[in-house]
C-alpha cells in the first residue's frame, strides 16, 4: 500500500457505545496494545473501528439508557492520495498538517519503501470520520465534516484498515485476493512479466474481437455495402450542391410569377421615365425642369445651392434607377419558357434525396463524403479478414507464451511464499501446520494469465488441505493471517492492521513469539491489537488499557494510556491476576526489558 493510498489512525473517540461510556484512544504510528479485564470492552475498540469503516450498524450497540452511540477518528493521510481524494468526491474535506517524518514512520512512500527512514514525505492532511448510531439503528455517517452515505466509509475502509479476527473479516478470503498477494509477494521481475502478458493480452482480445465483428456481420456489411453504393450512384448523378434548395426556390417563385413582375418593371420605368408620346409628364423630366428653373436663379441667392445640388443628385438617381429596370426588363425577356419546368424536376429530385438521405440536401451531402471511405473500407473486408485471422493467431500464440511463463512465475513464488508461511506458523504455536498456495493453471485466458490461485491450509502433518477460513478458531484464524501478512509485508503492505483473538488459546514462548512478529509487522505498519496476554503486549509501543467502574447494574468503562510503573502494573495483572505481586511485577519488568531488546 503505497502513500497515495493509506493513512495512519492518530486517535478514536467513543461515547455511549457498549459498555464504554466515553473514551479517547491515542494511537499514532508502531504497535498498540489494548487490554483489559474481561467484560471490560475492549472489543469495543474493534465495534468502534468496524463503524468507522462503514459496517453494519445495529441498535445494540448503544449504551444502555442513552439515546445513541458515537465514535470519532481522526487520520493522517496523504493530501494528494486516493483517499483524500474519494473525501473530497464525497463533498467532504482534509486539513492539511505539519508532521514529523520520524513519526509518520507507518505511512510509505509512493515508491513502496517503508516511511520510517524517508525525509521526502510529501504533505499530509488531517482527515476526520465520525459515525452515530441511534437506539433504533439508525446510522449517519460524518466524511470530512460532511454528511456522507455509509457506503463512503466502507469504500475508504479498504484503503485505511485491514481487520483479522473473525472468519467474515478475512483479507484474503476470495480467490481474486490471494492471486493479488501472490503476485505482489512474487516481485518485480514478476510484475514486469505480468505487464509484458496484460499488453500481449489485450492486443490480441482487440484483434479477436475485430475479427468477430467482421466474421459475424458479414452479410449485414454486404448489404450495407450495397445500399451504399446505389446512394452514392444515387447522389453522384444528381450531383446536389450546398444551398441549392434556396436558390431554387427563388427561381421558381421568379417565374411563376413572371408576367406580373414584367408588368410592374414595366409601368414603375414608364413612370420614371416615358418613351410614349402621349404627352404626359415622366418624373425624369420634371424633375430636369425643376432643375433648370432653380438653376437659372441661383446667382440671386446663395442659399438655393444646396437645393440645386439635392435635386441634381435626385435626378441623376431616378435616371439610374430607370437604366436598371430596362436591364431588368431585357432580363425578363431573355428566360425561356421551359426553364419553370426545369426549375421543378430539379426540386422534385433533390427532394427525393433529401427524403432518403438528408432530411436536408446539406444533410445528403454529408451522408455523400462519407459513404465513399465507409464503401471503401466495406469493400475490403476480405483481404481484412484475412489479415486480421492471421495476426490473431501470432497475437494468440505470444499471449499463451507469455501466460506460460507467468505461470511458471507464479507456481516458483507460491512455493516461496508456502514455506515461508508455514515456518512462521510453526513459531506461532501451530506447529504441523502449514499453508498451500496452490497456483492451477486453466485452460483459458484472462487479463491476468490462466491461473486460479487458492490459499489452503494443512492443520497438521498429512492433513488434507482446506480452504482458509474453514476448520479453524477465529484465533487460529487470526494467527494464519499474521503469518501471512508478516511475510507479505515487504512486498504487500497495508497502513494499518487491527488483530482481535489473534494470541487465542497460546501463551508462554509462542505468545512472546506472537508479539515479535506484530512488532515486526508494526515497522512498516500501524498495528492495533487486542489482546489478553503480557507477552504480546510487552513488544507495544503504545499500551492502552481498558478499564471498568461498577456502579449499581451499569458497567462504564474508559480507556487509559500506560506508561511506567502503570503499564508494569497492568502486565503483572495479566500474567498472575494481581497487579501488586512481586513476582508478578519482576516478571512483567522482564518482559518489557526482553521485548525492547526484541524490537
Amino acid at each position: 500500500m503505497s502513500e497515495a493510498a493509506g493513512g495512519v489512525i492518530d486517535e478514536i473517540t467513543i461515547r455511549d457505545l457498549g459498555v464504554i461510556a466515553e473514551a479517547v484512544l491515542p494511537l499514532g504510528p508502531g504497535f498498540t496494545a489494548v487490554t483489559g479485564e474481561t467484560g471490560a470492552g475492549k472489543t469495543m475498540v474493534v465495534q468502534a473501528l468496524g463503524l468507522l469503516m462503514g459496517e453494519r450498524a445495529v441498535a445494540g450497540q448503544v449504551r444502555v439508557g442513552r439515546a445513541q452511540s458515537w465514535v470519532e477518528g481522526r487520520w493522517r493521510v496523504p493530501l494528494d492520495g486516493v483517499v483524500a481524494d474519494r473525501v473530497r468526491d464525497a463533498g467532504g474535506e482534509v486539513e492539511p498538517i505539519e508532521t514529523d517524518p520520524i513519526e509518520s514512520g507507518a505511512i510509505e512512500t509512493e515508491a513502496g519503501e517503508s516511511g520510517a527512514g524517508s525525509p521526502d514525505r510529501g504533505v499530509l492532511a488531517e482527515l476526520i470520520l465520525s459515525r452515530s448510531v441511534s437506539g433504533e439503528g439508525r446510522s449517519r455517517a460524518i466524511v470530512g465534516g460532511r454528511s456522507a452515505p455509509v457506503g463512503v466509509l466502507g469504500e475508504l475502509g479498504e484503503s485505511l484498515v485491514v481487520v483479522h479476527g473473525q472468519s467474515d473479516q478475512l483479507r484474503l478470503r476470495s480467490s481474486t485476493e490471494q492471486r493479488f498477494a501472490l503476485d505482489r509477494f512474487a516481485g518485480r521481475a514478476f510484475r514486469e512479466s505480468l505487464e509484458g502478458y496484460e499488453d500481449a493480452f489485450r492486443s490480441w482480445q482487440a484483434l479477436r474481437d475485430e475479427l468477430e465483428t467482421l466474421v459475424t456481420q458479414r452479410e449485414a456489411r454486404i448489404r450495407e455495402a450495397e445500399t451504399l453504393r446505389v446512394a452514392v450512384t444515387e447522389i453522384d448523378a444528381l450531383a446536389p450542391v450546398a444551398g441549392e434548395e434556396e436558390s431554387l426556390a427563388e427561381r421558381a417563385s421568379r417565374l411563376t410569377n413572371l408576367e406580373d413582375l414584367r408588368l410592374a418593371a414595366a409601368s414603375a420605368r414608364e413612370s420614371i421615365s416615358s418613351n410614349e408620346l402621349d404627352g404626359r409628364a415622366d418624373t425624369v423630366g420634371l424633375l430636369d425642369s425643376a432643375l433648370r428653373q432653380l438653376e437659372r436663379v441661383v446667382a440671386h441667392d446663395g442659399a438655393l445651392q444646396p437645393i440645386v445640388e439635392s435635386l441634381a443628385s435626385a435626378s441623376f438617381l431616378v435616371a439610374e434607377i430607370s437604366t436598371q429596370l430596362s436591364s431588368y426588363l431585357a432580363e425578363l425577356d431573355t428566360d425561356g419558357g421551359t426553364e419553370l419546368d426545369e426549375v421543378q424536376d430539379r426540386r422534385a429530385a433533390l427532394s427525393v434525396l433529401a427524403r432518403k438521405y438528408g432530411p436536408t440536401i446539406d444533410d445528403v451531402i454529408v451522408y455523400f463524403e462519407g459513404a465513399g471511405p465507409r464503401l471503401i473500407e466495406l469493400d475490403n473486408d476480405s483481404d481484412r479478414i484475412e489479415e486480421l485471422t492471421d495476426a490473431v493467431a501470432d497475437a494468440l500464440g505470444l499471449a499463451e507464451t507469455l501466460a506460460a511463463d507467468v505461470s511458471d512465475a507464479r507456481i516458483e513464488a507460491a512455493g516461496r511464499l508456502s514455506g515461508l508461511v508455514s515456518d512462521e506458523l510453526t513459531a506461532l504455536a501451530m506447529g504441523g501446520s502449514r499453508l498451500v498456495v496452490e497456483v492451477l493453471p486453466g485452460t483459458e485466458l484472462t487479463p491476468t494469465g490462466r491461473d486460479t490461485v487458492h490459499f489452503l491450509l494443512a492443520s497438521h502433518a498429512g492433513a488434507e488441505p482446506r480452504p482458509l477460513g474453514r476448520g479453524a478458531s477465529g484465533g487460529e484464524l487470526s494467527r494464519i493471517m499474521l503469518a501471512i501478512e508478516v511475510v507479505l509485508a515487504a512486498t504487500d503492505p497495508v497502513p494499518t492492521f487491527v488483530f482481535d483473538e489473534v494470541d487465542a488459546g497460546v501463551g508462554g514462548a509462542s505468545a512472546i513469539e506472537i508479539g515479535r512478529r506484530l512488532a515486526q509487522l508494526a515497522r512498516g505498519s500501524q498495528v492495533i491489537v487486542v489482546t489478553h496476554l503480557a507477552q504480546v503486549a510487552a513488544f507495544a509501543t503504545n499500551h492502552l488499557s481498558v478499564v471498568k467502574d461498577s456502579e449499581g447494574a451499569v458497567t462504564e468503562s474508559s480507556v487509559r494510556q500506560l506508561t511506567g510503573e502503570d503499564r508494569v502494573a497492568e502486565m503483572a495483572r495479566l500474567l498472575s491476576g494481581l497487579p501488586d505481586s512481586e513476582s508478578g511485577l519482576a516478571h512483567a519488568r522482564e518482559l518489557i526489558e526482553l521485548a525492547a531488546t526484541g524490537r
